[in-house]
């Protein structure tokens, strides 16, 4: 079997999903598949440099082909979604040339996460799989598209019960959350060592997040920790907050919010590192935080990457209690709190300070749990539905 990856994306992109889609492909091609990775040849200005299998730590157990197509970037300056509408059809145009040798390819899947793609991908194979990680606006003009997949991997069971609304049938959606590499994530490093090579203060408190600070210029969650912060500062002396992940300019605006709050001092604002440094970030945490506000995308569609690391990580987890994050953590393996809610997320982490026996029980189930979540397990179980 051969499986064409195709992704309309920078390759490599500092974005989740390009770390998502690598390591699907690197483990479709672990299971025995030839995999080829179908992207265009538009690049990130800042990384267009890097290899992509470098920059991710991926083996290339598989091949990556960039088709050539134009990329207007002067029309960034027009109305939002003026850029990304011309782009997608030059891509579309630019990837019929080359898939015109696969006409009903005979055990050739498509696979892909955009939705647009599907009437075309579905005129060359019989077998296409979409991954849906949201549903679009256009979802009823796409249905009948939905509907012809072979698969839809979905990662939650809210967005299972949207697409089986589209008259989806039900045999033909699977769920399955997004996965962790165990060989990167999971370190024998103590928390004290951690806490030596990178620096920080051995006896402090150290609440840590990791990741983007925004999403689509939505906050993450920062700001509710910040304002637990304050909280905390009062009670506990030894108190530091690191959050790595941050563009220079989210940086400079959780910066300004962190000094008129007046934590400027208990505060540290990192960029992005790469997966080797920010495994050793979680492992040097007391406690690993991921408060996401309560929206539709955070609490209908989302699987995210951090979780599955965060549980890795051996350090005790506090997160909101959304029905995507419930689908993976519980009371068991994490602390929960309300989401939106400063004071619950201070309460929160006092109740994993004040019990080390509790905190470390529910860091070896978190640890016990993400077992089941490999991007190898996960890829084996959507070769195995084909």
């Amino acid at each position: 079997m051969k499986l064409i990856y195709v992704a309309n994306m920078r390759l490599p992109t500092e974005k989740a999903h390009g770390l998502q889609v690598m390591n699907m492909c690197k483990a479709f091609a672990a299971a025995g598949v030839t995999v080829e990775l179908i992207v265009p040849t538009r690049k990130n200005p800042t990384l267009a440099e890097n290899d992509p299998f470098r920059y991710y730590s991926i083996v290339p157990n598989f091949t990556i082909s960039r088709v050539v197509t134009p990329d207007p970037r002067w029309l960034l300056r027009f109305p939002p979604g003026t850029y990304i509408k011309v782009q997608a059809t030059l891509f579309m145009i630019m990837l019929t040339l080359r898939l015109l040798g696969l006409w009903r390819a005979a055990n050739t899947v498509l696979y892909t996460r955009d939705e647009y793609l599907l009437p075309l991908l579905q005129r060359f194979s019989r077998t296409v799989v979409w991954e849906g990680h949201a549903l679009p606006r256009r979802r009823r003009q796409l249905a009948p598209f939905f509907r012809r997949c072979q698969r839809l991997i979905v990662l939650t069971q809210q967005l299972r019960r949207e697409v089986l609304d589209l008259g989806v049938a039900a045999e033909r959606v699977q769920v399955l959350p997004d996965g962790v590499d165990l060989q990167i994530f999971h370190t024998s490093l103590t928390q004290a060592q951690a806490r030596q090579q990178l620096a920080l203060p051995t006896e402090a408190i150290v609440l840590c997040y990791t990741g983007t600070f925004k999403t689509k210029e939505k906050d993450k969650g920062l700001h509710d920790i910040f304002y637990a912060l304050q909280s905390l500062a009062k009670r506990y002396q030894k108190l530091l907050f690191v959050a790595v992940g941050g563009s220079e300019q989210d940086i400079a605006e959780y910066a300004k919010l962190a000094a008129e709050l007046a934590l400027t001092q208990i505060v540290r604002l990192l960029p992005r590192v790469d997966q080797s440094t920010l495994v050793i970030y979680q492992r040097a945490a007391t406690v690993l935080l991921m408060p996401f506000p309560r929206t539709k995308h955070y609490a209908a569609y989302m699987s995210p990457l951090k979780m599955f690391e965060y549980m890795t990580s051996g350090t005790p987890i506090l997160a909101t209690q959304l029905p995507t994050i419930q689908e993976v953590l519980n009371t068991s393996n994490a602390v929960l709190v309300a989401p939106g809610k400063p004071e619950a997320i201070a309460q929160g982490i006092e109740r994993i300070l004040k019990d080390a026996v509790e905190a470390k029980k529910l860091a070896d189930k978190a640890l016990k749990d993400v077992q089941h979540y490999t991007w190898e397990q996960r890829a084996r179980h959507i070769l195995s539905s084909l």
